[in-house]
C-alpha cells in the first residue's frame, strides 16, 4: 500500500518504520513549511494519508488531503469542537476519514475495562472516581484526547457525575482529570476510584510510541478500499 506521512516528526518516523516493515511503501512526507507537496504527484499516488501533527494545523492538513482524494487517518487532538465539518464531508462528499484519540491497541483493551468498571461502579455510591494523565512535555492539549475519551465513557455510565473538569473539581459531580506534563513519557492514564475502606485503579503505561505507530499504520490497513468516518470501534470491535 502507498502511504502519506502529515507530521514527520518522532511519531511520522515511528509510522513509518513500521510501515516498512509491514511492506508498505511511503511515498510522501509532509513536515512544517512544506504546504506544496500537498499537490505533489507523490502524496496524490497515495491511497491512504497518516496525520499526527498539531490541533492547529489538523483541520487544514484534512482539507487539503480531501481535496486531492486522499483518506486520512488522523490521531491528531484537541480539534474536536470542529468535527461536523469532517462528518459532513464523509456523510455527502464521499470521503474518507479514520479517528482515533489513541491508537494504541492496549488503550482499546483499557477502554473496554473502563467501561466494564463503571457499569459496576455505578451501583457503588461510595466510591467517588477521579483520573491521571501523563505526557512528555511537548504535548500541546490537555487532558489529552484519550482522557477525554475515558472520561466520556465513565460518565455515561455513572449517574452520580455530570461533566470532567481539569485539574480541579469544585462539585461532586464533576469528575476530575488531573493532567501532568513531564519529560519525554509517552502516555500514562489511571482511573481511581476510592472509598472510606479502599482505592481500585486501572492504569495504562505506554512504554513508547512503537504500540501507537503499529495501531496507525493497522488503521491504513483497514481504511483502504472504505468510505465514511470510521474509528478504532469499527476495526476492532471491542467496544
Amino acid at each position: 500500500m502507498k502511504i502519506a506521512l502529515i507530521g514527520y516528526g518522532k511519531m511520522g518516523h515511528e509510522i513509518e518504520k513500521i510501515a516498512l516493515e509491514r511492506g508498505h511503501e511511503v511515498v510522501c512526507t509532509i513536515d512544517m513549511n512544506e504546504e506544496e507537496k500537498f499537490t505533489s504527484p507523490e502524496f496524490k499516488s497515495a491511497e491512504v494519508a497518516i496525520e499526527f501533527t498539531s490541533p492547529k494545523s489538523a483541520l487544514h492538513n484534512y482539507r487539503q488531503a480531501f481535496a486531492t482524494g486522499v483518506p486520512v487517518v488522523s490521531g491528531t487532538t484537541g480539534w474536536l469542537e470542529q468535527l461536523d465539518e469532517i462528518k459532513d464531508a464523509c456523510d455527502n462528499q464521499g470521503k474518507t476519514f479514520f479517528y482515533a484519540s489513541n491508537f494504541s491497541l492496549g488503550v482499546y483493551i483499557f477502554f473496554a475495562l473502563n467501561n466494564y468498571l463503571a457499569k459496576i461502579m455505578n451501583q457503588f455510591p461510595g466510591y467517588d472516581v477521579r483520573m491521571e494523565e501523563t505526557h512528555h512535555i511537548h504535548k500541546l492539549d490537555a487532558p489529552s484526547g484519550t482522557a477525554i475519551t475515558l472520561a466520556e465513557s465513565i460518565l455515561e455510565k455513572i449517574d452520580r457525575k455530570g461533566k470532567w473538569a481539569l485539574n480541579r473539581s469544585d462539585s461532586p459531580d464533576e469528575l476530575q482529570i488531573k493532567a501532568f506534563r513531564e519529560g519525554e513519557v509517552p502516555g500514562i492514564h489511571s482511573i481511581i476510584y476510592e472509598s472510606e475502606a479502599d482505592t481500585i485503579r486501572i492504569t495504562h503505561d505506554a512504554k513508547n510510541r512503537k504500540g501507537l505507530a503499529l495501531g496507525a499504520v493497522l488503521a491504513a490497513e483497514f481504511t483502504k478500499g472504505k468510505k465514511g468516518l470510521l474509528s478504532m470501534k469499527d476495526m476492532l470491535g471491542i467496544l
